[in-house]
């Protein structure tokens, strides 16, 4: 039991790690320091040694099954028995190969090397007990426990726990962009208790220990405790852990002791560097490869066995059969055995040892024309594409399916404030929206940033180092223009001191942005509500009424406080404002307000309160005229919240706590120091807000358009300033931050006016609106009344602005009593100090604080579509692509964002699926799947699926009626029941019929299981492509994947294998350089394989006239030559160069993307054909040469030179052939390749005498090329092995129908005749749409084809038909009320389903007679099937 308790308590500790001073051990031995088991902070990232290179790189070369089998074959070359040529000839090629790649590999590791060497003796300042001081040492001295001192723009050298900063706040401001890419700052806070210190740290006085968990990779978890020396514990989090490559900004110091060093930090396990991924012609390659094996297996067969029945043929030994020592012969089997090995030697060229070398080098030159793409470049971003994967450019060819974000992905990721509700009423905001529907868009980040760079800077920032400006007179360095994660291909300049380039100093502050056009109803509210506001005081606490003026007041404060927006000025981009209270006394009169007004030039408001004002009594308890401080050479103290409510961390931060504010009663806070009237500073420069996500933002400039701003945040507290000029400020007791999980964000405060403890609360409405107070647990029945009015009046406002594809929140606030918060906040410390299950206990807090709301509104933001959205996505459709929308997102908001970018059409019949019921599920989706078989009359399915029928591609329709379009929409919740149900099956059978699918609310984790069922059931080619860090898994599962450099930060970028800056890239991506990369590596791969078999072919032959002995009759060093150079030039410039059509005719003609999508290059029959013809070349190219020299007396090589010399030439006029663009580079290369033959084997042939005794290549060519038989016989073979392709390719070019072929013939026509026929074909394929890829023929009607598609509310003069297929609803009884849902796509009206309807009810029936009746009205009106789940648990 001992034992046990023992293992089991060694097991736990396993899982911490220790971290003490190393003040006290310096000096002593190694051994006797306890952080001894911890890692240095010295990196190595490079894989070699001086000698270790040469045996490892061999190693790691030979795990490649190709180099494993030529070395195999050259070693088997060795052994005399079997040896078929000289062996240190024989080894040549293969060492070339491992020589290239092993100085390619040495080089790359060198490079490594160097940047180790660099970044390990980068300089810091590290604590010495012995100096009394801190000491410059280098990063790799620094070790776990010692205390590091870091200025301001200085990176981090490990992963430092935060004890000390010079702000008197306690914060820390940390750049991650090389981390994650993200260019806005993050706050990081000191522990709690080393906050206050106002001296200088001292290392020497720290006796605590740490105890934290074990190195992860995870940048945004991290848990553990310090215990003190009395036993006590504080926690810690992520908020107080500076990691290591991070910069240091807008702090003047701080000091850290080191946690994690070196390979341990998170950053070095997050280096996994680039994926590895096979691509789709790698793998057919592969199978092709093992068929040649088995070509090569089967003549070595046909050789031994020759030899045996050849041997067999002598009556006795013959001569040159020599016995061993003992005078004996080898059997006839063993001998058979030993030619069988010969064989493989002899033709082993026939597995192309050049193709992998070759395959390396195209797909390089094919990213270096990528890369230089101007059409792939954005210019407003300046950013150009990336290519990360340099392994799978060909799949860009041959994408099936495409998965997209919706957020920041087909949308600009730019939230726009549209309109608002509060208390139940709606309020528009017309004027905003004709604003943005303005053609020109003032959003010029340029001509912001001319506006600041007018402005002049603190002395200090010219006294700072990295702030020198160049020689061409740059700009100085702002934290905005700092680093930006080093990604190739993403040109920003780096943070040198200076840069070039014109960007906005902060994120998210456009002007389309910010420039919020006020409500002139809500305007006149807001000026009511603040002056209400005003009245509250300790003593008259506002009551709990639903008044529309305190509901007003609270929605804006909540907008204004409920964020982790950073405030700065414009004059100083990043500089914290802080706003001291003043304690003068106040003023009483309205006159003194109304004066005060007009100085600060607002007039008009000043006559609104003049028409509304209160009593005198009430406004002179509150105002006064007292001159508020602006320090803007104060850092900042900003709160630490983390995330913005579209951001998705992941994990949790942890809230921020002041003990004085939670263990203080709240009155101590006087009326004079809570409100406060600004100074009439006319030259105040604007606030800029600077937040971690869009939403934030927007809603912050919203609130201060209606002047409700955002003057200062620290940890401690935030201040507001209200309309009239005064400033309010809460003290923040606590922040709860977003996460995904429970997708809301809340703030603590303490109202400075009432002493009250209020909770402000926004979220998703899904997840608001079940947090609520339940109106039927409230006493009061005309209460009860009006909050059931409020809930259900605020339900449809938010349906209606989901319907107008905007971005909805709640808002909601809570009053919390002292009592209640003191025993709340005692749990909160506790499960942050927590160190197992931590993440757990913070989530149950947090729940047991967000319930029982009250809610105040809800916010409609909108996310603008990116620039060619439509126009991309139907062009992708038109090309045979599949696209699939995954997005965490409202369903009706994604819905309307699918009608505005063409993904759904209003003559789609969607169905619509959101239930939890596995058995309802299955019975939804057979139902689907049985009326769409209906319409398709299935009667003899073409295809099979797992056992399932798949759509025919030719449906036979006999009705007249057009076959409707269908799409598919379906939750989160829907798809869990789906996996966990064993539904996959059904829900793809169901997907093959529709055309768009949209799976809403979806979860990263499901996102990336959605791709994966996709790929691996259907083995189609996947493409996903999203912008952030919710897309990361998705974008790692499918085949492809591809980032947006977004507004959400570089994780997507980083785990992606392709990078473009705009979804509007991805046409001419996969259109062009897709169709390139594929057609030319795929005909290429097809050119080696024949090129090799067609060359081995010809020893082979060769074997039935020399008794099967293995000799050849063509020089070694001519065989090795004719791979290595002779032919290797033209199969690469084919890969790289070729164009089989122009990018225009691609594009115009997005069909022609399916002959990659089926393969059509490079395929099963492509390969056989391809190796038929191979043969017959190669029997031309022998038995001609054969019978014109048969009879005569020619040697050997003499024989052989012709037979070589045609085999090149019919090769070469082969690649010929299959050129389809002809430049001077082509030629040059081809030409030159045929004359280095012959330059090569003069000069051979003229100066070995001897090379390759007993046979002698001596003055052969010379001889030949002065015989005219040479010359006809190398003219006649060619043409006579040529002939069937040539007129294969004319019949073809002649009567070819596929889509490639008149493609063809159309870009040869000149510009005007080839852009009608490009019109013609067009007008040709909507009478007659090409069926597509995996999924059943669509006929889109004509009558939509010019459609406008601008607006991001699709419109039609019909409100499409709509059927439901309800499912039996459960309501569940919340204190004795049922809950009512609303229909979200039955415009105005709301239809209340009942608890007793069933799944299938009489008027819910979907009898056959009824469709079949009803199909001619499919093609005059969508309809909108609607099946929905109102479970409510």
């Amino acid at each position: 039991m001992k034992k046990e308790g023992r293992k089991r308590w060694k097991r736990k500790e396993d899982k911490k790690r220790v971290v003490v001073s190393n003040l006290p051990f310096e000096g002593w031995s190694h051994k006797e320091n306890p952080n001894r088991h911890h890692r240095g902070n010295q990196i190595k990232t490079s894989k070699y040694t001086v000698l270790s290179f040469v045996p490892k790189n061999i190693f790691e070369q030979l795990h490649r099954f190709a180099n494993l089998y030529f070395v195999g074959i050259a070693i088997l070359n060795f052994f005399p028995v079997v040896n078929a040529f000289q062996p240190e000839v024989n080894l040549i090629p293969v060492c070339v190969i491992l020589a290239v790649t092993a100085i390619k590999d040495a080089w790359e590791d060198l490079r490594r090397y160097k940047s180790d060497k660099v970044i390990n003796n980068r300089e810091c300042l590290i604590y010495s007990r012995k100096e009394q001081t801190y000491v410059q040492k280098c990063w790799k001295d620094v070790r776990v426990g010692d205390f590091i001192q870091m200025k301001c723009n200085e990176i981090v050298p490990a992963d430092i726990l935060l004890l000390f900063s010079s702000d008197p706040s306690g914060i820390c401001h940390l750049e991650t962009a090389s981390l994650d890419g993200e260019t806005n700052l993050k706050q990081r806070r000191v522990v709690k208790g080393f906050s206050q210190q106002e001296v200088q740290f001292e290392p020497e006085l720290f006796h605590n220990t740490i105890v934290c968990e074990k190195p992860n990779n995870h940048l945004n978890k991290f848990k553990g405790y310090m215990e003190h020396p009395d036993q006590t514990r504080t926690g810690v989090g992520c908020e107080s852990l500076l990691l290591r490559g991070c910069t240091i900004r807008n702090t003047e110091m701080a000091v850290g002791i080191v946690i994690y060093a070196g390979h341990e930090t998170k950053a070095m396990l997050n280096n996994s560097g680039p994926r590895y991924k096979r691509s789709k012609i790698e793998r057919r390659m592969n199978i092709d490869i093992f068929f040649c094996i088995g070509i090569l297996i089967l003549m070595c067969l046909i050789g031994a066995v020759g030899h045996s029945i050849w041997n067999g043929t002598f009556e006795e030994h013959p001569p040159f059969d020599v016995p061993d020592a003992n005078g004996s012969f080898l059997p006839r089997a063993l001998g058979g055995f030993y030619m069988f090995l010969t064989m493989i030697i002899l033709l082993q060229v026939l597995i192309p040892i050049s193709l992998y070398v070759s395959i390396e080098l195209v797909k390089l030159g094919q990213v270096f024309f990528l890369n230089n793409d101007l059409d792939l470049y954005d210019e407003e971003t300046d950013l150009s594409i990336q290519c990360r994967a340099l392994n799978i450019t060909e799949d860009l060819g041959q994408i099936q399916y495409i998965f997209s974000d919706k957020t920041g992905t087909l949308t600009e990721n730019k939230m726009v404030f549209r309109r608002c509700t509060i208390m139940g009423s709606e309020y528009s905001h017309q004027e905003n929206a004709k604003r943005l529907e303005t053609p020109k868009e003032l959003d010029s980040d340029g001509e912001e940033w001319t506006q600041y760079q007018c402005l002049s800077f603190p002395a200090r920032w010219a006294q700072d180092p990295a702030t020198r400006r160049s020689q061409k007179g740059a700009q100085p360095l702002r934290r905005s223009q700092s680093a930006r994660v080093p990604i190739q291909g993403h040109y920003r300049q780096r943070s040198m001191g200076y840069r070039e380039s014109s960007q906005p100093p902060v994120a998210f502050s456009s002007s389309i942005v910010k420039d919020v056009t006020p409500d002139k109803n809500l305007l006149t509210k807001v000026r009511d509500a603040a002056l209400w506001l005003e009245t509250l005081s300790d003593s008259r606490p506002a009551k709990a009424s639903l008044s529309t003026t305190s509901s007003i007041a609270d929605f804006f404060l909540a907008l204004t406080i409920c964020n982790s927006v950073m405030v700065s000025t414009t004059t100083e981009p990043r500089q914290r404002v802080t706003i001291k209270p003043s304690s003068k006394a106040l003023g009483t009169s309205l006159e003194k307000i109304q004066q005060l007004f007009q100085k600060l030039k607002l007039s008009s408001l000043s006559q609104s309160f003049s028409s509304t004002a209160p009593s005198d009594t009430d406004l002179g308890e509150s105002l006064g005229a007292n001159v508020a401080t602006t320090d803007s050479d104060e850092r900042d103290d900003a709160s630490v919240c983390s995330g913005g409510d579209s951001t998705d961390d992941g994990g949790y931060r942890s809230s921020m706590w002041d003990q004085g504010d939670i263990l203080g009663s709240g009155s101590g806070t006087s009326l004079e120091e809570a409100l406060e009237a600004p100074a009439p500073d006319l030259a105040r420069p604007e606030f800029c807000y600077e937040a971690e996500s869009p939403d934030e933002a927007a809603l912050v400039h919203a609130a201060h358009a209606y002047s409700f701003t955002l003057v200062s945040r620290t940890p401690e507290q935030v201040t507001v300033r209200l309309p009239q000029g005064t400033c309010l400020t809460f003290s923040l007791l606590c922040t709860l931050g977003f996460d995904s999980v429970r997708k809301r964000m809340s703030v603590v405060v303490r109202h400075p006016l009432t002493g009250e403890i209020i909770v402000y609360t926004k979220g998703a409405d899904s997840v608001i609106m079940d947090l609520l107070e339940d109106p039927a647990c409230v006493s009061d029945m005309n209460v009860e009344k009006k909050l059931r009015k409020i809930q259900a009046r605020t339900q449809k406002h938010l349906d209606l602005y989901a319907r107008d594809g905007l971005r909805t929140l709640c808002i909601a606030k809570k009053v919390v009593s002292e009592e209640d918060f003191q025993r709340w906040a005692s749990f909160r410390r506790e499960a942050e100090a927590s160190l197992d299950n931590r993440d757990e206990l913070l989530m149950e807090t947090a729940q047991h604080l967000e319930n029982q709301l009250t809610l105040l509104g809800a916010t409609g933001i909108e996310d603008r579509l990116q620039e060619g959205v439509p126009d991309t996505i139907a062009t992708l459709r038109e090309a045979g692509i599949q696209l699939w929308v995954l997005t965490g997102d409202k369903q009706e908001t994604a819905v309307n964002i699918a009608h505005s970018c063409r993904l759904l059409d209003q003559t789609d019949t969607v169905y619509t699926i959101n239930t939890e019921n596995q058995e309802t599920c299955e019975s939804i989706l057979n139902c689907a799947l049985e009326e769409l078989k209906q319409f398709h009359e299935l009667q003899k399915p073409d295809r099979k699926l797992f056992g399932f029928h798949l759509p025919s591609k030719t449906p036979s329709i006999t009705s007249e009626a057009v076959v409707p379009e269908a799409g598919l929409v379906i939750d989160g919740k829907t798809l869990n029941a789906i996996f966990q149900g064993k539904l996959e099956k059904k829900f793809l059978e169901l997907t093959q019929y529709c055309r768009s699918v949209l799976c809403c609310r979806s979860t990263p984790l499901q996102k990336s299981m959605v791709v994966k069922l996709v790929r691996d059931k259907l083995h189609v080619m996947t493409l996903s492509i999203g912008d952030g860090a919710n897309d990361v898994s998705m974008i790692q599962a499918a085949d492809i994947g591809i980032g947006i450099s977004g507004q959400e930060g570089m994780q997507a970028v980083m785990s992606s294998d392709f990078a473009i800056a705009r979804f509007k890239h991805l046409k001419k991506l996969l259109l062009v350089h897709g169709h390139w990369c594929y057609s030319r590596l795929a005909r290429m791969v097809v050119y080696y394989l024949y090129k090799n078999v067609c060359y081995v072919n010809l020893l082979f032959w060769y074997q039935f006239f020399c008794g099967f002995s293995g000799s050849t009759m063509i020089d070694y060093w001519q065989m090795i030559f004719f791979n290595l150079f002779f032919t290797s030039l033209p199969p690469l410039v084919f890969g790289v160069l070729d164009k089989d059509i122009s990018a225009e005719t691609l594009l115009a003609l997005p069909e022609l993307y399916r002959s990659g999508q089926n393969s059509e290059c490079y395929n099963l029959s492509t390969f056989w054909i391809s190796m038929a013809d191979a043969f017959y070349q190669s029997l031309i190219c022998f038995f001609i040469p054969y019978l014109t020299y048969k009879g005569s007396d020619i040697d050997v090589f003499t024989f052989g030179t012709p037979i070589n010399t045609i085999s090149l030439t019919t090769i070469l006029l082969h690649q010929a052939m299959e050129m389809k663009t002809w430049t001077i580079f082509h030629g040059v290369v081809l030409l030159g390749s045929f004359l280095m033959y012959f330059l090569v084997s003069l000069l051979y042939n003229a100066t070995c005498v001897t090379c390759n005794s007993p046979t002698n290549p001596y003055w052969v060519m010379e001889g030949q090329l002065s015989n005219p038989t040479f010359y006809l016989v190398c003219f006649l073979t060619p043409v006579v092995a040529l002939l069937p392709r040539y007129f294969f390719l004319s019949l073809q070019g002649t009567y070819g129908k596929s889509l490639i072929s008149k493609a063809q013939k159309i870009d040869k026509l000149p510009p005007d005749k080839r852009n009608m026929e490009i019109q013609s074909w067009r007008n040709r394929q909507r009478a007659a749409p090409v069926p597509e890829v995996a999924r059943p023929t669509h006929h889109p009607v004509s009558s939509i084809a010019g459609q406008d598609f601008s607006t991001s509310t699709p419109k039609s003069s019909n409100p499409p038909k709509r059927k439901h297929i309800e499912e039996s609803v459960l309501h569940e009884q919340r204190c004795g009320t049922e809950r009512m849902r609303y229909d979200s796509c039955s415009g105005d009206s709301s239809a209340q389903l009942s608890s007793g309807e069933h799944l299938l009810g009489p008027n819910r029936t979907m009898a056959n007679s009824r469709e079949q009746t009803d199909m001619s009205r499919w093609s005059k009106r969508g309809s909108h099937r609607r099946s929905q789940s109102s479970l409510t648990i």
